[in-house]
């Protein structure tokens, strides 16, 4: 059993298709990055999460941000640890579900959902094998304490960020090399003359990088 909603497409392979598994932003839903679907091979096996804590008047949150915090922007970093767990726990489910390479599991999500995505991925690192991370920035206040380089030097990551993005900030984004460079992770990263939200090009790049590493 699963707590999150989900949708899927399946895989034109009949097992051990390799998993791509979306993460929207904040106030969105599945439905969202699930658009990208058609464009992506047809190997995949694509489920798009709903968020945990819906929202009004519509969408859903993954975890709770106050825009009006003293010092900007301020999440619920205990809430982003708990959905950290679900994604983890789902990535479980998914595989023992699916007929799914459970060594083959990419995570793309974009903002909120890309922030928990880089989460997932250095807390849990054996379940993960890339990373697509659209505007979105590493919180260390939900990462391990402690990474160990050779627990997550399998990791490939594509990062992009919009380069007059008015929502996450271009500064907290371009973070992200140094730090994956530190741990030994291979990782693309790349800016696009646009507010938060994946341009046209954007999009290109990461599906030819997907083509590369699935």
């Amino acid at each position: 059993m699963t707590k999150l909603n989900y949708i899927t497409r399946a895989s034109s392979l009949k097992e051990n298709a390799p998993l791509l598994i979306m993460c929207h932003g904040y106030g969105s839903d599945e439905n969202d990055l699930f658009s990208f679907a058609p464009e992506l091979t047809d190997e995949l096996f694509i489920i798009s999460l709903q968020a945990p804590y819906p929202m009004q008047p519509y969408g859903n949150a993954w975890y709770a941000i106050n825009f009006d915090a003293v010092n900007g922007k301020w999440s619920d970093d205990e809430q982003a640890k708990q959905s950290v767990n679900l994604i983890s726990e789902f990535i479980d489910y998914a595989c023992s579900t699916y007929p799914v390479d459970s060594k083959n599991v990419t995570l793309l999500g974009f903002s909120q959902g890309s922030i928990l995505s880089y989460a997932v991925a250095l807390r849990y690192p054996k379940k993960i094998k890339n990373i697509v991370a659209l505007s979105g920035y590493i919180n260390e206040a939900i990462l391990p304490d402690q990474i160990k380089n050779k627990d997550v030097a399998h990791l490939n990551f594509f990062c992009s960020h919009g380069s007059v993005d008015q929502v996450i900030p271009i500064d907290w984004a371009k973070k992200t090399p140094k730090f994956l460079d530190d741990l030994g992770i291979n990782n693309s990263y790349k800016e696009y003359p646009v507010g938060h939200g994946v341009a046209p090009q954007n999009f290109y790049d990461f599906k030819a990088w997907l083509k590369q590493y699935i």
